[in-house]
Parts: C-alpha cells; sequence; structure tokens
C-alpha cells in the first residue's frame, strides 16, 4: 500500500460514499486508477466488500486501545467529548454514567502511536485521569449492529 491508496480510502471515508467518481475529484487521481487500486485492496483483503469497509488489521491499524476518561467535576461534557473526539486515533467516544465520565476507543498502528495516545489524553485540561486498556482480540467488532439481531426482534421493538 502506497500513498495513493491511503489517499483514496481516506476520501472515501470523508466523503462518506464509494463513488469512484467523488474519489477521483477529491484526490486528483484517475478514475481508472481508482477503480484499479481499489480492486487491488479488495484481493489485498484490505477492502472487505462491496461497501468499501475496511479491515483495519489489514490496512495496519492492528492495536486497539480502550480509554477511560475521568474528567475534572467543573468540565461542560459536550466540549470535554469533542475534545477527546479530536485526539488522532480515537474512532469512538462514549458519555458514560458512573465513575467513568467518557469511554474512548482508539484504532492505533504501532507502540508510539499508543505512547502519543496517552499523551494526548495527558494534555487535555478538561482530564483529571485516564485509565487505558490494551486489547488482546476483538471477539466481535462489527459496524452493523443490525446483523446482532433476529430481524423478529427489530421488527418487534421498532416496527410501527
Amino acid at each position: 500500500m502506497d500513498e495513493k491508496d491511503i489517499q483514496i480510502l481516506k476520501s472515501i471515508e470523508d466523503l462518506e460514499t464509494t463513488s469512484t467518481d467523488a474519489v477521483s475529484e477529491a484526490t486528483g487521481i484517475p478514475i481508472s486508477t481508482v477503480h484499479y487500486r481499489l480492486n487491488n485492496l479488495r484481493e489485498k483483503g484490505v477492502i472487505k466488500n462491496d461497501r468499501l469497509d475496511l479491515d483495519l488489521d489489514e490496512l495496519g491499524l492492528e492495536i486497539t486501545v480502550l480509554v477511560e476518561v475521568f474528567t475534572k467535576n467543573e468540565q461542560d461534557h459536550r466540549k470535554s467529548g469533542t475534545k477527546i473526539a479530536d485526539i488522532e486515533g480515537v474512532t469512538k467516544v462514549f458519555f458514560t454514567m458512573g465513575e467513568t465520565d467518557f469511554m474512548a476507543l482508539a484504532r492505533l498502528p504501532n507502540s508510539e502511536s499508543v505512547e502519543r495516545l496517552i499523551s494526548d489524553f495527558e494534555a487535555l485540561e478538561d482530564v483529571s485521569r485516564t485509565n487505558s486498556t490494551f486489547v488482546i482480540s476483538r471477539e466481535l467488532d462489527s459496524h452493523y449492529p443490525l446483523q446482532q439481531y433476529d430481524e423478529e426482534t427489530l421488527v418487534t421493538a421498532l416496527a410501527e
């Protein structure tokens, strides 16, 4: 994988589209090159399906870290949550009840980036402390929550 592949993948995610025309326009990479590279990324297993979902392990973001974030009492959770979400590598942030104020999930390429991530959390003046957990393996990491339900359950709970 090279810089063009990364530009294409980042553009797909930023634009939230699978349109090769839109990716070509955003990156300046010819449409035929975008098609060719997407096919190569599929063959390598980086792209998993027609929705262009990424296998983050194959991409190189193999390290998953869960971070419990405890903020200072006087902090506005909306502002704190935005600051946490802005930390590079953080892919999900949840405002929670209980002792923990936020849970953040980060996907990272290497141990140096883990060190940087923790430093970035410590640099936030809203944060009083963190507790980080290194994930050994992901038993379930679905981008598609409806896959975890029976259709009948969804119809009963959600249909009007």
